[in-house]
């Protein structure tokens, strides 16, 4: 392999793991601070993609303002999902928990054949970041990746930030560590969780958005990414959005490397980090012990 090669795979591998982290952080934060095993998670990251498609021949080339469109209408939608169905699981058992949001995944997937089909779409590349720029002599890199890995950054900062920097994320981290607490101490525990969970479906729909030109959107698209993610917050730790962008960059590398150096054994890759994390830290990279 040659470094241009080189450098286009670890580019790759930070793109897909970065992407990664945007719904992989929303769903370590409602499973650590709500409790609730989201399998409707990767369905967000799909409705995103969606919207993605719905939206861009309204926009036309102004895709900051699509994005950030499709970002609210998510947050809005969270929300009110929140309200009326999570907000009824917090006291129920995992397997009804699990019952419930499976349903909801079947009731998205026939949400989306009716409305849009079952055919396969794309979503245009905005004009201002088509194209590639050379990386070395024979390999060239796409700006609009190098754009979506910038933006993962910089959304990753700011999840950062609000989390140990605001009192939004002082309630949270509380929240996540001791739920019974924080509501002895007064705070609006069902406003935080609907914050929290509006706020993770924001994040992966704003992830399927930042996805869609990349790749086609089709149904059951979320399906892939729920059990990735779930392998994500497993390796990071429940509840940790420090160890949700490590692990999210790991299963990048391990994921983009083993498909060039082990195409036959690519499929298993993740799933061995994940086993070894676990023998070595069975609390995760980042967990608490209990």
């Amino acid at each position: 392999m040659d470094i241009g090669t080189f450098l286009v795979q670890c580019l790759n591998a930070v793109q897909y793991g970065l992407l990664l982290f945007l719904v992989a952080s929303g769903l370590t934060l409602i499973f650590g601070i709500m409790g609730v095993i989201n399998l409707a998670h990767g369905s967000f990251y799909m409705i995103g993609a969606y919207m993605a498609f719905a939206l861009s021949p309204l926009f036309g080339d102004q895709f900051i303002v699509m994005l950030l469109a499709g970002v609210v209408l998510a947050a809005v939608f969270g929300y009110l999902l929140e309200w009326v169905f999570f907000s009824f699981l917090y006291q129920r058992e995992h397997l009804q928990q699990v019952l419930m949001t499976y349903g909801l995944i079947l009731v998205f997937e026939e949400l989306r054949s009716i409305l849009v089909g079952n055919d396969v779409h794309g979503v245009k590349v905005p004009p201002w970041l088509d194209g590639s720029f050379a990386l070395g002599s024979l390999m060239t890199y796409p700006w609009y990746r190098l754009f979506a890995s910038a933006a993962c950054i910089v959304l990753a900062i700011g999840l950062y930030w609000v989390v140990n920097r605001t009192r939004l994320g002082m309630m949270v981290r509380a929240g996540a560590s001791n739920r019974d607490m924080v509501r002895g101490l007064g705070i609006d525990i069902r406003r935080l969780y609907r914050i929290v969970f509006a706020a993770g479906v924001a994040l992966a729909a704003l992830a399927g958005m930042i996805a869609a030109p990349m790749s086609s959107v089709y149904p059951g698209m979320g399906a892939s990414v729920l059990i990735i993610c779930f392998v994500v917050v497993v390796i990071g730790g429940i509840g940790s959005i420090t160890g949700a962008l490590v692990a999210s960059l790991l299963v990048g590398f391990v994921d983009t490397f083993g498909k060039v150096f082990f195409a036959e054994l690519s499929g298993m890759g993740v799933y061995v980090l994940m086993a070894i994390v676990l023998i070595w830290r069975p609390e995760g990279l980042m967990g608490r012990k209990t």
